[in-house]
């Protein structure tokens, strides 16, 4: 959420300020040690710095260059991700940004179809979503009866049977489960008819200059581009590729260090 990203930023700037003023402190205790004055403690707040400035700086790189985690709330990723799965996201794959105001300092890249993205809810910027890339700047998307269609060619799909929910992904038991590849992406969706959006949006969208269309694997049950529109590039955050821990009402060994399809 962008509370933390404020307070971290926020924090490591205190304390960095707090650190630099030691200087002043440090040459009072110079003078004395020399004589000239009463040697006294440290201030409370200069130590407090000192020790906590140096992590704050490290968690702040490693967030805002390197990667950060995040936890899926919902089962708009079903199969590929569950609720509870916490995941890794890349956040210099797609260009060097700044923490907060998000403004791209270096382009690296832009995502590839099919890439599973975190980024900033176009409703709500606070937020962050996460779904995969369906369509690219210029591509025109189709959607009808549960089949994608990109630039007039029909997505590969390939039956893989019905689909066994478990915990809060229960509700998806009985689904079908299929198998689709989007560019270098294969990967496994779920069509749900019985549990599907009274207001499932079907039809065809070009996708406009520097945005992007994308969905959730979950297509009866995710809430997308089909519904509130293209994806600005500017509200991306970074490509999801790791699941590093699942904890959704009790621990679950067997999705940790699965890779992100």
């Amino acid at each position: 959420m962008r509370w933390f990203e404020i307070a971290l930023v926020s924090l490591t700037a205190l304390t960095g300020l707090v650190w630099l003023l030691d200087k002043h402190w440090l040459a009072q205790r110079r003078a004395a040690r020399a004589g000239l004055l009463d040697e006294g403690a440290e201030p409370w707040a200069i130590d407090y710095s000192k020790s906590f400035f140096p992590v704050l700086l490290l968690v702040l790189l490693l967030r805002t260059f390197l990667a950060e985690p995040f936890r899926i709330p919902s089962n708009s990723m079903m199969p590929t991700l569950l609720t509870g799965d916490f995941i890794l996201v890349n956040k210099f794959v797609y260009g060097l940004r700044l923490p907060i105001s998000n403004h791209k300092l270096l382009a690296l890249g832009g995502p590839e179809r099919g890439d599973v993205v975190v980024f900033h809810s176009v409703r709500e910027p606070d937020i962050n979503l996460i779904k995969r890339v369906v369509g690219l700047p210029g591509d025109r998307v189709e959607y009808r009866d549960g089949r994608l269609t990109i630039n007039g060619e029909a997505v590969a799909l390939a039956p893989v049977g019905s689909y066994t929910g478990v915990r809060s992904g229960a509700e998806m038991t009985g689904a079908q489960e299929l198998q689709e590849t989007l560019g270098r992406h294969i990967h496994r969706i779920l069509l749900s008819p019985q549990t599907r959006r009274l207001d499932q949006a079907e039809g065809e969208w070009t996708v406009p200059a520097d945005q992007y269309f994308v969905m959730g694997d979950n297509r009866d049950n995710s809430d997308d581009s089909r519904y509130w529109g293209y994806l600005p590039e500017r509200n991306l955050v970074g490509r999801a590729f790791l699941i590093w821990l699942n904890f959704d009402d009790g621990f679950d060994a067997s999705r940790v260090g699965r890779s992100i399809p």
